[in-house]
């Protein structure tokens, strides 16, 4: 199995609910996202690619038009969690991408999660 992978960047805020009062990330604060798309598939295509890194634009051009520099809880219909925005950025581009099987959303270079599908 071949598999590629890009990373996308962002920066945004967000607050947490469902937390304690006490709880650091129920305020509002930010993050310098990453978010790292995994593709995989058995063979290339007849340029010897799993998907041309050109080809991903599309994903660059949405985070930086749609997440970046925004309240992610002003414009998201879920607690924005690393977990859910990995599982979100997913379910966008699964359909147009078919390789796509995990996103891995970081929000500091110490934590990661991770949607991946089988």
């Amino acid at each position: 199995m071949y598999i590629i992978s890009k990373e996308f960047h962002f920066s945004a805020s967000h607050a947490l609910s469902r937390l304690p009062d006490d709880h650091q990330c129920r305020r509002v604060h930010g993050h310098n996202y990453v978010a790292t798309m995994f593709f995989r598939s058995a063979t290339l295509n007849e340029t010897g690619f799993v998907i041309d890194y050109l080809d991903l634009d599309s994903i660059k051009q949405y985070v930086d038009a749609y997440l970046d520099h925004q309240h992610l809880n002003d414009i998201l219909p879920f607690n924005p969690t690393a977990e859910n925005l990995a599982k979100y950025l997913f379910d966008i581009f699964q359909p147009k991408f078919k390789e796509l099987f995990k996103v891995e959303v970081s929000e500091t270079p110490k934590t990661k999660a991770i949607y991946e599908i089988d």
